[in-house]
């Protein structure tokens, strides 16, 4: 029987703690996009280009006071140059935008649990790579998203959409763009560091939309709330989200981590349901549970 001593199941709750604070902090930035893009009528663009330039400079300044190494020597190699840039554009940047493009044609809950598809595109992108054909437990998971895609979307009726077509289109590239962000930069980050991939994939992807959304071309309503919101945003909802969870890392499994990213999801409806009041009826709790229920199963295998 394995024992566990008092500082290593210390060491157990902390990782525990830093991965359900992370997902809850991620959650709470979905719901606070959803209000200052609905009610603040910020632009999409805007929020999402200077999100990525502020939050990409603050990881790139940590990353030097924390490793005291160069932050340009990432592109000491070709190679490597040219995977952050693609990391930076259809990463980072097509998973920032399509997140919170669905929220802005629905809600923080509804374009959560969509983007929570991605581990069912990452089996369908194995099985084409390596030509075979997904596990039985794998083809589990495959149905239990769709299926729950199905209820969330439809609410069971096939005649009519519960979510508007713009929230689907988006939402459904969100989950192809996680895909991308998740499985594309591990070289990068197994050679060098998160923060330093994560913090040039998000400043170079800012940099990149500029000319799309000018940082200085703002529109909307900036007032006290709308600015503590922002700031939410950046500094809990990116920078401290992304420390949590990559500190989570040291004491707990991988596995585990992402399982109990599960918070983020949860987190996102709870409080749009208390926060926002939004709707959410027991179609759109039995579709989440099944696409929860997909990251849960997947995680747990090998």
């Amino acid at each position: 029987m394995t024992t566990f001593s008092p500082a290593s199941a210390g060491m157990r709750r902390r990782g525990i703690c830093l991965a359900l604070t992370g997902a809850i902090l991620w959650g709470g930035s979905g719901v606070a996009g959803q209000y200052i893009l609905q009610d603040c009528a910020f632009q999409t663009e805007w929020l999402v280009g200077v999100r990525m330039l502020l939050s990409g400079f603050l990881l790139l300044v940590i990353d030097t006071i924390c490793y005291r190494q160069s932050i340009f020597t990432l592109f000491s190699e070709r190679r490597d140059a040219l995977e952050v840039l693609a990391f930076a554009v259809f990463g980072m940047l097509a998973v920032q935008y399509t997140y919170f493009a669905t929220i802005k044609y629905s809600n923080a809950a509804t374009g959560t649990v969509l983007q929570y598809l991605m581990p069912i595109v990452i089996v369908c992108y194995t099985a084409l790579r390596t030509r075979k054909l997904p596990r039985p437990v794998e083809l589990l998971c495959v149905f239990l998203a769709v299926a729950g895609t199905f209820l969330l979307v439809t609410h069971g009726n096939l005649s009519t959409l519960a979510i508007s077509p713009e929230a689907l289109f988006w939402g459904l590239l969100s989950a192809l763009a996680a895909a991308f962000y998740t499985v594309q930069p591990k070289r990068l980050i197994r050679k060098w560091r998160p923060t330093l991939v994560t913090g040039w994939g998000m400043f170079l992807g800012g940099l990149l939309f500029i000319p799309i959304s000018h940082p200085l071309a703002f529109t909307g309503i900036w007032n006290e709330t709308s600015a503590l919101l922002f700031a939410y945003i950046i500094v809990f909802g990116t920078v401290i989200a992304f420390g949590c969870y990559l500190g989570s890392l040291q004491y707990i499994q991988p596995g585990e981590t992402s399982i109990l990213g599960s918070a983020e999801p949860l987190a996102a409806i709870l409080l749009s349901v208390s926060l926002l009041h939004i709707a959410f009826g027991l179609f759109d709790l039995i579709g989440t549970i099944f696409i929860l229920a997909t990251v849960f199963i997947l995680a747990r295998q090998k």
